[in-house]
């Protein structure tokens, strides 16, 4: 194949680290830099001053040259079928499901309203810079179909998977743990692994699910090479009781998802406000990766997950949107909110930190930091150009920063879709502003 070669120049920022361990210096930031991308993968990141004239000459350029890129954004946990019941007034978290979930996902059985949806959905995240979602569907395969579709439309990575939920739930959303593990090993078959799509297996939640689709969920798990696990634990005070009552033989909400095999280092929760220390300390042996969603916690009256608390557990974490329980599709907005959460629980974040969590941090949580996350040569070419000076606002606190960091907390604190010039994966504009 012949080499297509682009060089993009800008300030280019990326993590070359973790800066949970080794502070600001885990982040390269290159004032007048270039990323050169070759047949869609990462080929070269530096100082402008540093391009031969042969290379110049023989390669595409690009001019983003007053803007930033950085690596795409990833979102660890949302739901693609909540899009159009985001900022629902009025509930928490099983009043929701009740109320506005239920109904909303109950009209993916018509696979015209799943396209459209899916479609709007994607575009949504390009917009915001996220280049690489983990979603749930709805317990129709046509849902799993639809966003896998749309995603291989424009060349993304994504993981997604059929809802598995066989009791307390509508019957228009009920199946049955064996009709739940075959058409999501029928749909494991026809996408997991096909271009950058990985399969999900999806329970929805221990209420949810007997313990019978609970241990097909964890024979999925275990069977399929390289599939994910992603389900929702310990988000609401009301679920924790309800989980106690309906598995009494456990010790804790987490003990009902290990005794089904359903930790390990490809299975993603949503939440995990309500751990304790065994619980934490079982998913850091078992590599269990939490999804800190603040959007969603705050507006649902959830709780305050502690990252720093996790962390110093050696719990793997990702940052995650929860659309629509979460109020935006911005992975700013949710770092925004997430350095505020982390404030009332006592602790805080810094920037650099925050920024690892949105790129190279949620890359190594989910296991993909050898594909995406950085822009180290030969890993694909995922990136967003951001303009720091999208908003009066925004500009005016940059043109007052002092460092790289400052910069960045402010386009954290600051910034939303209106930052994103452009987006791209694996080399190709996918989303011009």
């Amino acid at each position: 194949m012949k080499q297509q070669s682009t060089i993009y120049f800008a300030t280019v920022v990326h993590c070359t680290g973790d800066p949970w361990a080794s502070g600001t210096s885990a982040v390269e930031v290159l004032k007048d830099g270039y990323l050169k991308v070759t047949n869609g993968l990462v080929d070269s990141v530096g100082a402008e001053s540093d391009l031969t004239a042969d290379e110049l000459q023989h390669c595409t350029q690009v001019d983003h040259r007053g803007y930033t890129i950085t690596p795409g954004f990833i979102d660890g946990h949302l739901h693609y079928p909540q899009t159009s019941v985001i900022a629902s007034y009025g509930t928490q978290l099983l009043e929701w499901l009740e109320k506005y979930t239920f109904p909303a996902e109950a009209k993916f059985s018509d696979e015209a309203h799943a396209k459209v949806v899916a479609e709007f959905f994607i575009k949504e995240l390009l917009r915001n810079g996220t280049t690489t979602g983990f979603v749930f569907a709805t317990v129709h395969r046509q849902s799993v179909d639809a966003i896998f579709n749309a995603a291989k439309n424009v060349n993304m990575r994504l993981g997604s998977g059929k809802v598995m939920m066989d009791r307390n739930c509508p019957e228009n959303l009920c199946d049955t743990a064996a009709t739940g593990y075959e058409e999501s090993q029928e749909l494991i078959d026809k996408w997991h692994g096909k271009d950058r799509l990985m399969y999900v297996v999806t329970p929805r939640f221990a209420p949810t699910s007997t313990e019978a689709q609970l241990e097909f969920s964890g024979k999925l798990f275990n069977d399929n090479d390289g599939v994910y696990l992603q389900s929702h634990v310990a988000e609401n005070k009301a679920e924790m009781q309800w989980v106690a009552e309906l598995f009494p033989w456990s010790r804790s909400y987490l003990d009902v998802y290990d005794r089904y095999g359903l930790l390990g280092q490809r299975a993603v929760y949503g939440h995990c406000i309500y751990l304790d220390d065994g619980d934490l300390k079982r998913m850091s042996d078992t590599g269990t990766v939490a999804a800190f969603c603040p959007t969603s916690n705050l507006f649902l009256g959830s709780g305050l997950f502690d990252i720093v608390s996790a962390r110093d557990h050696n719990v793997r974490t990702v940052m995650a949107s929860d659309v629509g329980g979460g109020t935006s599709f911005s992975m700013l907005r949710t770092a925004d909110e997430a350095y505020k959460v982390t404030q009332m629980a006592g602790n805080t974040i810094t920037p650099a930190q925050l920024f690892y969590e949105l790129t190279l941090g949620g890359a190594q949580a989910l296991s993909i930091d050898n594909m995406v996350g950085d822009f180290v040569p030969g890993k694909e070419a995922d990136f967003v150009v951001h303009d720091l000076h999208a908003t009066e606002v925004l500009s005016q606190r940059v043109e007052h920063a002092v460092t790289i960091e400052e910069e960045l907390f402010a386009l954290i604190i600051l910034g939303d879709d209106r930052c994103t010039v452009a987006t791209y994966l694996m080399g190709e504009k996918v989303y011009p502003r």
